[in-house]
């Protein structure tokens, strides 16, 4: 993280850009203040608005919102051993995955491919900025430099199926041998296909189904892969 940056400074930039507020929410358990965008569904009309009037670049600000599948892959978290670990986060969104795993002793490295997210997560994990990285990561473009990650998490990061090869791409280039992924959904059909789709890439698949309270008759699943050979 920048450390010239004073998070008045970080916190004046955001406010530039888009209308933010800090949401309590539960993260490892325990409430935690999110910095979030304060009308995700407005910026979300707006998106659509420029790219019907042809303009192009626009970026759906699904970020914005902090989607269930979070929450459940921040439940499923709670047995997987964290402490001291390198862990990378996928398209982090509002950073909710990777902030359950740093307040379970894990050093975590969030990303996602577009800059405003990153710039709220930022001020989120303010207070943990000597335990983790915020990088700007677009899946098979960057890199992030160093060793490679034993776990990598990602929420909702697989219901684009373009997307699917880029995210394959990445997996291989930041996972450790012998390492982890996590990936969450809310058991989108699209994502039943991406199961077979990241199998017949030679892939090792695990599901794990997670019962959450706010809503027991809709599970989130968690697909863990392990490279072949492993």
């Amino acid at each position: 993280m920048d450390t010239t940056e004073s998070f008045e400074q970080l916190a004046a930039r955001v406010s530039e850009r888009f209308r933010w507020q800090w949401d309590e929410i539960l993260i490892a358990g325990e409430p935690f203040r999110l910095a979030v965008a304060s009308d995700p569904e407005g910026m979300l009309i707006e998106a659509c608005e420029r790219q019907d009037a042809g303009e192009q670049g626009v970026i759906d600000p699904f970020w914005a919102t902090t989607w269930r599948a979070a929450a459940g892959l921040d439940r499923f978290l709670e047995q997987v051993k964290l402490k001291q670990v390198s862990v990378l986060e996928l398209g982090c969104g509002t950073g909710h995955a990777g902030i359950a795993a740093i307040r379970r002793g894990a050093n975590v490295t969030l990303t996602d491919g577009v800059d405003d997210p990153l710039m709220l997560v930022r001020m989120s994990v303010w207070d943990f900025r000597d335990r983790c990285q915020v990088e700007r990561l677009r899946f098979g473009i960057d890199r992030i430099a160093g060793p490679s990650f034993p776990i990598i998490l990602g929420s909702d990061v697989t219901y684009l199926r373009s997307l699917w090869p880029e995210l394959d791409h990445c997996l291989r280039d930041h996972l450790a041998q012998a390492g982890q992924v996590f990936l969450s959904d809310p058991y989108r059909i699209i994502a039943n296909e991406f199961r077979g789709w990241i199998q017949d890439k030679g892939w090792h698949y695990t599901e794990h189904r997670v019962e959450m309270e706010d809503d027991p008759e809709h599970p989130i699943r968690v697909m863990e892969l392990r490279a072949g050979g492993e």
